[in-house]
């Protein structure tokens, strides 16, 4: 009985040792990504005037290297009667990701014509705003891959204009840009509507120097702005041109513009 309980094991398997080195590692292995998103270029930026809102974006939509389609709207009105937005008072831009863009604007719609159903009355830009910063944020885990602003004239007959970010914190701004070229505009933008580093040349030199404030512009101004912009965004960033789409909101409606920009 002895020599059964103390008889080897059979070694019908491969031996095993700590001491043994591993001849060979095996090769790694990556198990496959889920990204959705992709960025279709163009560029959009919205300025606010005393009792005007402009917004505007290049009709250009990219991937990579390639060009899409050269007819891609980037602003759309919000509200209103029907498929065709009639009597809308508030404009949404949307840059970044056209198919999530397409998504937030007619989820965005379509709450403020519910508000209209229920209430008897349209909504204001200031509670539009707010309620798009929320579907912003319900979003927040997987989110609107874009960057919107909206614009619209307040209570008071007044522009207002909020920018976005993808999750949904936002800020009432007298201009603001974004998407690809969003760099080389808003600079300019800080420049001639913000006056930022732009002094009186009456206050005296050196520390007697009075920062300039920046006042509400006039429509045709802020129109030639507008175009400069984009004329000098297209020379500098293969993701813009093609056409320019720009929104002028209005006591009376909104204008909508179309004007040909670089295509190469």
């Amino acid at each position: 009985m002895a020599s059964l309980f103390h008889a080897p094991m059979p070694s019908t398997g491969p031996g095993y040792s700590f001491s043994a080195q591993p001849t060979a590692a095996s090769a790694p292995r990556q198990h496959a990504g889920f990204y959705p998103y992709t960025d279709n270029g163009g560029s959009t930026l919205g300025i606010s005037g005393a009792t005007f809102t402009i917004l505007a974006g290049d009709t250009r939509s990219t991937s990579g290297y390639n060009i899409n389609t050269r007819h891609a709207p980037k602003l759309f009105k919000i509200g209103g009667e029907g498929p065709d937005n009639l009597n809308a008072r508030i404009v949404l831009s949307v840059v970044g990701f056209a198919a999530d863009g397409n998504a937030l604007k007619e989820r965005l719609d379509t709450v403020v014509k519910m508000y209209r159903y229920q209430h008897g009355k349209e909504i204001s830009v200031h509670a539009c705003a707010q309620r798009l910063s929320h579907i912003l944020y319900g979003k927040r885990f997987f989110p609107y891959y874009v960057t919107a602003i909206l614009g619209g004239l307040d209570e008071e007959g007044k522009g207002a204009l909020y920018s976005y970010d993808p999750v949904g914190s936002y800020e009432r701004e007298q201009c603001r840009a974004a998407g690809a070229a969003s760099s080389l505009i808003m600079p300019f933008l800080d420049n001639q509507v913000n006056l930022k580093n732009q002094y009186d040349p009456m206050s005296g030199q050196g520390l007697e120097k009075v920062q300039r404030v920046p006042e509400p512009l006039p429509k045709e101004t802020v129109e030639e702005i507008v175009r400069d912009a984009f004329t000098s965004a297209v020379e500098r960033h293969i993701e813009v041109g093609d056409g320019l789409q720009m929104m002028v909101i209005t006591k009376e409606g909104i204008e909508e513009t179309f004007s040909p920009l670089k295509e190469d």
